[in-house]
């Protein structure tokens, strides 16, 4: 499955998370800064999310 992660494209298998994502596309260290994640509209996901075919996230350069 394609999904985009700061619209970087990222193949994963059916069933990963939004974490695997952003492992996926090299910013696992990110996730400890304690950036947001948003989807493509602005709303903020969990690390633990679903992903789906063509799904984008971001990752906010704006801490909580």
């Amino acid at each position: 499955m394609k999904v985009f992660v700061n619209d970087n494209e990222v193949h994963l298998a059916p069933g990963m998370t939004v974490r695997h994502a952003i492992i996926g596309a090299g910013l696992g260290k990110e996730l400890k800064t304690g950036k947001r994640i948003l989807d493509e509209r602005g709303n903020e996901v969990g690390l633990d999310g679903a992903v789906f075919e063509d799904y984008r996230i971001y990752l906010s350069d704006s801490e909580k």
